[in-house]
């Protein structure tokens, strides 16, 4: 019984004033998992939810499975349920477990549920996203009459993921005619710093196509929508981004159009349509050849600089060379190489020195050589040492990282 239980124990010495049970709502979990009759099942769901709630407790009750269990057992899937409202569960969290069902079933059994457990009773809905649907069906279960949805910030979970909050409680707040009331008038601009702040917590790249909060959410790209934008925002832009605490961005790439550019050039305090048009050239000229500029605005910002005619170059390279050398296992006074040395790929040691010659601004010449782990930190390295004698701040600047992009053939 629940009041010889481990686990039941340690659930009222925790002192929590809300504690969760977790029962199986499918009947084959029930015959194949638990390997114990349906009407068993039904007595230990009562007693669980009755010892913790005759504690003083408040209980809310996970039917794991609820969905896959209705439609396999209509019949027992509802007892379930019934038995812990019955028992003292004053909340029941139907759950799509493997995350298959489809929006329109979880709104039709979330009704059904609904009726079955009785006003007294709230219920709430726990999705995952194995079908990308955990969203769609958290807001269908909302609809239907579930008062709780359970999720993660960012949808962060196992497998595919859980029903990410920060998308259902925008959806609630900002889509839904005024119909919920959730969180605060000042937290919803806010969703953006707290997705973002929740990835860097958990040392996670953000997803820059999260709707909402996505650093791409509001980018837009084709000249076409640039020029909508500059006329009428809405036209490409569900709600205003600061809505959510997002902002708008033009980005640069091969199907810019002029409107991209110079709503871009006017934060460089550009207004010669001749100078857009030229910037206009040399980033499609650029990007055939495999340059990028969508997340690179300072090289986009001396792009603008040349064609304005007003870029100083702080130096000028006249060469450079990279040398990359790897190394087998032969050791000094041997002829035999180590057995680890399995072919030409298993180089025990490789080295990268790059050569760099530049003019510097006074006219004189620096010719410096270093190394580094890979091309680019020896490129790195021997700029720096060319430069920092005459611009000493780059101590201060460090390289954190980098991509390596392909890019033509010719080149």
């Amino acid at each position: 019984s629940a009041s010889n239980d481990e686990g039941m124990l340690a659930l009222l010495r925790s002192e929590a004033e809300v504690c969760t049970i977790v029962g199986k709502t499918w009947d084959f979990h029930v015959r194949d998992v638990l390997r114990v009759s349906l009407e068993e099942n039904l007595e230990m769901i009562a007693d669980s939810v009755g010892f913790v709630a005759a504690s003083g407790r408040r209980v809310v009750y996970d039917a794991e499975h609820f969905f896959d269990g209705f439609l396999a057992n209509e019949q027992h899937a509802l007892a379930t349920l019934r038995a812990a409202a019955a028992a003292g569960a004053e909340s029941i969290a139907l759950c799509d477990t493997n995350g298959g069902t489809m929006p329109a079933e979880v709104e039709r059994l979330v009704r059904v549920a609904v009726e079955a457990v009785g006003p007294a009773v709230s219920v709430q809905v726990h999705c995952h996203n194995d079908c990308a649907l955990a969203v769609a069906n958290s807001l269908a279960a909302v609809s239907a009459g579930a008062s709780v949805v359970q999720g993660t910030i960012n949808g962060i979970g196992e497998r595919c993921g859980n029903a990410d909050l920060v998308s259902i409680a925008a959806c609630l707040a900002l889509k839904s005619g005024g119909a919920y009331s959730l969180l605060t008038p000042q937290s919803v601009p806010r969703l953006t710093e707290l997705s973002r702040y929740v990835d860097d917590v958990a040392n996670l790249t953000p997803n820059n196509g999260a709707p909402f909060v996505g650093r791409s959410a509001f980018a837009h790209k084709g000249g076409m929508h640039a020029h909508a934008m500059a006329l009428a925002p809405e036209s490409y832009e569900h709600l205003p981004p600061d809505t959510v605490g997002n902002t708008r961005r033009v980005l640069v790439s091969e199907l810019s159009g002029k409107s991209n550019i110079a709503a871009l050039t006017s934060t460089h305090g550009v207004v010669d349509s001749e100078v857009t048009k030229a910037v206009l050239a040399e980033v499609q000229r650029r990007e055939a050849l495999g340059y990028q500029y969508e997340a690179a605005d300072a090289s986009f910002a001396l792009v603008v600089s040349k064609a304005m005619r007003n870029f100083t170059p702080h130096f000028k390279r006249i060469r450079y060379q990279v040398e990359v050398s790897g190394y087998g296992s032969i050791r000094h006074g041997s002829n035999s190489y180590a057995r680890s040395a399995v072919d030409a790929s298993h180089m025990e040691y490789e080295r990268s020195e790059a050569t760099v010659k530049l003019a510097l601004p006074g006219g004189g010449y620096m010719h410096e050589v270093a190394e580094g782990n890979g091309p680019v930190a020896a490129l790195d390295a021997a700029l720096r040492k060319a430069l920092e004698p005459t611009y000493p701040n780059l101590q201060d600047l460090h390289l954190t990282d980098y991509k390596v992009r392909v890019r033509s053939e010719e080149h």
